[in-house]
């Protein structure tokens, strides 16, 4: 299976605690494409936020899970 080519770059803005929303730039450099657009406490306002968006697939919501994995939806 192919390394997801932006697999370094989420885990590096994943947050702690909370969910962030991360928007995809891809006339940027390699290991620098992902950006943060805004953090959030609770998933279900992040997870409007990226549909309220123009082009919601080009957009991510990173978070950790209970056992510390990271999460990309």
């Amino acid at each position: 299976m192919a390394r997801d080519i932006f697999e370094d770059e989420k885990i590096k803005l994943t947050p702690e605690k909370g969910f962030d929303l991360v928007g995809i730039d891809y006339f940027a450099e390699p290991g620098n494409q992902l950006y943060l657009i805004e953090h959030f406490e609770m998933y279900q306002d992040a997870l409007n936020a990226k549909k309220d968006r123009k082009n919601p697939e080009e957009y991510f919501v990173l978070y950790k899970g209970t056992g510390n994995e990271f999460f990309c939806r």
